[in-house]
């Protein structure tokens, strides 16, 4: 039997840990919603010189309400799977919301 995935929001006190599938040269910056364990995001910068990761934090923050700083990339600078962390997120956006 498989092992379930961990969920992909996690609070650690104050903190948000997300668990990201990141698509960079998409169409437009949005938050897709919850995949495979993974909350997915579409960047429309391409995956160079760390373009692509800084549109993804800056859409973090704007989206929960955080100034840029607030956001902090763990893992995966060079990988689509990302692991961010969000200090003390301001706004609960509808994908959000329940995960507590």
């Amino acid at each position: 039997m498989p092992r379930p995935s961990p969920p992909p929001l996690r609070w650690q006190g104050q903190t948000l840990v997300l668990e990201i599938r990141l698509q960079p040269r998409a169409g437009n910056n949005a938050v897709v919603g919850i995949d495979n364990g993974r909350l997915r995001i579409r960047v429309s910068a391409a995956p160079v010189d760390n373009a692509a990761n800084e549109a993804m934090m800056a859409l973090l923050a704007r989206e929960l309400g955080v100034a840029k700083s607030r956001v902090r990339l763990l893992s995966g600078a060079t990988r689509r799977d990302k692991r961010v962390a969000v200090a003390g997120p301001a706004r609960r956006p509808a994908w959000l919301a329940g995960q507590r």
